[in-house]
Formats: structure tokens, sequence, C-alpha cells
């Protein structure tokens, strides 16, 4: 695939460091990603671009734009940015900042952005350092962190912090940075026509897991190693970018059928009550670099699908699993998957839930039905079951004319059944 001058901005032509720094955008119009917070008129995008930017602490995985976020904040702001590595400061160089801070603004009134990158390595002394400062106006804290703050860091500093969460590029951004790396190699000095063959470009998009630099880094490796001055044209195929990226493109077809295949065959050998089959699959998926979130989704249907009242705690189990995952990814979260595989595929199964589809159509087919006056909002007739012993009562709570309806289809499997059974002892009783 070929692309033309699409990107108008200017970029220095002769490569100075990475890549990935050279093609980091300098405003919100070429930001990659994030549009549902930085979209127009978003409440981050307008403190950004009016300088009214408070204490923000930025989380997300690698390669979603923290760094670049700061430097955009940076200059569109009249305050100083001073930049600080946790990880290479202390105690002493925090402190000289804020001394510094203080005299700023006693002099001139400029106020002070203090940039903390990797700031969840900040130990306890230090935020406790740093807190009284953010507190009085000092200085404004803004932090960037992998870590989930909530776990990470001082809970003082997050109450009083705009907490923005990134997350992984879409497909279509990372297809636009691709766009934009190929036009940065075709408008230099030394200019090569590039062409990605499709499979290749899906392979990379697939692989780099929505991490801009991750992607970046794949293509320089490419281009670097393979274009020659003789050759004006270069081609990137399937196996350059498998190689660049260290990732074989294993359990997919090229038109991504199989993709549906696997994962029905995953939800079927958990419907089955196969653990085996189940972990085989899911070991599919993992390595064939399926989006987690997706797997996750299709446990979230089958928890209640398939498993539903007969273990209610299986989609409590799910979200469980879920949020670890969230905080730890690859390769720990593989435990989680699994886990919560595990346990769907172990558990009773029960679709009685399906139910609602069967009440949903009737209530289709009637035009009007009278609600019971017992039932109605502030009702004189209303009889409370827990007035009642075993809050038995004879009582009906459907509209006259269907009272007699049946709609629930039980299936007399685990939790389900134990109440089932608690209710017919009571009757008896």
């Amino acid at each position: 695939m070929g692309f033309d001058n699409l990107f108008s901005s200017d970029i220095n032509r002769k490569k100075k460091g990475p890549l990935a720094d050279v093609l980091r955008p300098k405003s919100l119009d070429d930001f990659f990603g994030q549009r549902k917070i930085l979209g127009k008129n978003s409440l981050l995008r307008n403190a950004i671009l009016n300088d009214k930017i408070g204490n923000t602490i930025i989380t997300g995985p690698p390669g979603v734009g923290k760094t670049t976020l700061v430097e955009i904040i940076a200059l569109n702001t009249r305050a100083k940015l001073q930049k600080l590595n946790a990880v290479l400061s202390g105690i002493k160089e925090l402190r000289t900042e804020i001394v510094n801070a203080e005299e700023r603004f006693s002099k001139s009134g400029r106020k002070t952005i203090l940039f903390v990158d990797e700031v969840h390595r900040l130990n306890a002394m230090q935020q406790d350092t740093l807190l009284p400062s953010v507190e009085d106006g000092t200085i404004t804290l803004l932090g960037a962190t992998t870590e989930n703050p909530f776990f990470a860091i001082n809970k003082a500093l997050v109450s009083r912090s705009r907490i923005v969460r990134l997350s992984p590029l879409e497909n279509e951004d990372l297809k636009k940075i691709i766009e934009r790396v190929v036009h940065f190699y075709q408008s230099s000095e030394d200019s090569h026509k590039i062409f990605i063959e499709v499979d290749a470009m899906n392979h990379l998009i697939q692989f780099s897991n929505g991490d801009a630099r991750n992607l970046i880094n794949a293509l320089e490796i490419i281009i670097n190693t393979n274009i020659r001055p003789s050759q004006k044209i270069l081609k990137i195929n399937l196996l350059m970018a498998e190689d660049s990226i260290q990732n074989k493109n294993i359990s997919y077809d090229k038109n991504g059928q199989k993709h549906f295949d696997v994962i029905s065959a995953f939800i079927k050998s958990i419907r089955g009550s196969d653990p085996d089959a189940t972990l085989f699959w899911l070991a599919n998926m993992i390595e064939a670099g399926e989006d987690p979130r997706y797997i996750f989704r299709r446990l979230l249907i089958s928890a209640v699908e398939d498993i539903g009242l007969a273990d209610p705690n299986a989609i409590v189990v799910v979200n469980s699993c879920n949020s670890a995952f969230q905080q730890l990814g690859f390769p720990e979260g593989s435990y989680h998957l699994a886990h919560a595989s595990l346990y769907l595929a172990l558990s009773p199964k029960s679709n009685s839930n399906k139910s609602i589809f069967k009440a949903i159509d009737i209530v289709k087919s009637y035009n009007y039905f009278e609600i019971p006056d017992h039932l109605k909002n502030n009702s004189s007739t209303y009889k409370n079951p827990h007035n009642f012993m075993h809050n038995d009562i004879d009582q009906n709570y459907l509209p006259e004319k269907l009272r007699h309806l049946k709609i629930w289809e039980n299936c007399r499997k685990g939790w389900e059944k134990l109440r089932l059974d608690d209710f017919s002892r009571l009757d008896k009783n």
C-alpha cells in the first residue's frame, strides 16, 4: 500500500534521535486516539487550550501518548513546566523544585507545573513532601504512570488530582501512524517510495497492541535495515513485519473467519464443561494476539447465558479477573484469563436467563394491559410480604388476564436448584 503527501505539518526531515520522538505530535489536532477525552469541546481539551490545567495524573499503558500529552500541555501554558523522573530524583530535587516555584511566583507571578514521569515510583516520603505544595497551589502536579494511581499513589495526592486514563490506540489510529511514518520517509531528502502489503500492515497493527511507540519502532527497523541508496522503492511484506515486531501471525487466516471459529469453539467448550478444550482454545487466542478485552466480553456473556443462576457468582469472578488483568496485562494476566475461563467451564450450567426474550415477545404481542390496583404506586390494597410469616401471601403480580402466565423456564441446576428446593420446603410447611 502506498501513501502520498497526507501530512502538511512541518517535520524535520533530518532525523535526530528515535523516529518516535521525531514524529511526536506538537498539537492536539495531530494527537492520535483518545477521542473520548480529547475530542472537540471536551473538558480536558478546553482546559489545555485555555491554560486551565489543574493537578492531573495521566495513566495508561506504554505508547498511548502520556508524554506527548505533557509536551502539548507545555506548549499551551504560560506556567513554567519543570520535569522530574521519579526513578532518578530524590527528596533533595523535589524540595529544590518547590523552593524555585515559590521564588518564581513571588518575583514574577508565574506559576509552576511540575511534571513527574513514572510518578508511581515516588516513595511515601517523597509523595508526602509534594503534598503541602500541591495543596496550597505552589505547584501544579502533572504525573504520568502506567500503574493504577488508586493503588500506586498517595490517596491524598490522588484526591487532589484529576485522573486521566489513556486507552490503547484503536486500529484506525495505528493505521494513521503508519501513514505518517511512510510520509516521513517519502518526504525526506533521500526519499524512498514505501509500499506495505495488506497482511504486513494488519500484522503490525495487531501485534503493536495499541502502542504507537512499538509500532513506529518496528517500522523504523524494517525500513532502515532493508532500504538501499540505489533502491527507490521498498515493499514491506509479512515476513519483514513478523521479524520486526517479534511475533508470528500463527493462528488466524487472512479473511478473519478463523477468529469467529476459534471463539465459537472456546465458548462451546465452556458450555460443554470441558476444561482441557477450554484452555486449548484460550491458548490459541492468546498466541494469535486476540484482544483480551474481546475475550473477557465473551466470558461475561457466557457467565449469564450459559452458567446463569446455577452459579450467580460466575459474573463476579469474570469481572474481578478482568479488572485484575487491566492492572497486570501480559504475561501475568494469562492467569486471570485462565482462572475466569476454567471457573465457567467447571461451573454448573443454566440458561434460564434466556426467559427474558420470551417475556419481551409476550410484551410486544399486547397493545395494552392493566396494572393491578394493588401494584400501583401508593396503593392501599397492596399487602407487603414482609408482614407475613415466611413472606407467604397469596397475591397476584401479573396483569389479570395474564395471571396464569409462565415465563421463566428453570433448569434446576446449582444455586438455582437450591433456591427452588427452599421454596418447595416452605410451600409444604
